[in-house]
């Protein structure tokens, strides 16, 4: 007597959603991201999310005067949202010319991180979420960001961790 094992059923993902923020490890969970997606023929899309435009205007920091000049960005003091959009879209562009790739599709998106994160891989059918874990709160946070243990709780897609925490 011979058992058959079942046939099992894999799903192809289509849709690779890369989401970037505007700190230097962006350029590694870019890079990251696009060798799974290529790895498994899949389309990439990058995501930005503006989740607080004061934040971007801070005095302080700014996610995009943060890095001085990362990836050809200049200083923006402005708290406009289409300034803040333009300058999210010109990231993600600096971003897809870094890649080679001109199929890359670019969207910028605001709102609560994590929901937009997790609405937008609906509304496009992503496959997968790639994102960072910069993992800066101490103890609340030793194993990953608090947006990527959000997306994690509240999504059905695999979800590609690229660890960005800096080593000592």
């Amino acid at each position: 007597m011979s058992l058959k094992k079942p046939e099992m059923k894999t799903k192809k993902i289509e849709k690779v959603l890369i989401a970037l923020d505007f700190d230097p490890s962006a350029q590694k969970v870019a890079d990251s991201g696009y060798l799974l997606a290529k790895a498994m023929d899949a389309e990439v899309v990058l995501l930005h999310i503006i989740s607080d435009p004061v934040f971007y205007s801070s005095a302080d920091f700014s996610p995009i005067t943060g890095f001085g000049d990362y990836m050809g960005m200049v200083p923006m003091q402005s708290d406009n949202i289409e300034a803040i959009r333009d300058a999210s879209m010109h990231f993600l562009e600096k971003i897809k010319k870094h890649l080679g790739d001109e199929s890359i599709a670019t969207v910028v998106e605001d709102g609560d991180m994590a929901v937009t994160i997790i609405n937008t891989s609906k509304a496009l059918h992503a496959g997968i979420i790639v994102m960072g874990s910069h993992s800066r709160k101490w103890l609340e946070d030793v194993v990953m960001g608090s947006v990527t243990r959000e997306v994690l709780h509240h999504t059905t897609l695999p979800v590609y961790i690229i660890p960005t925490k800096k080593r000592s």
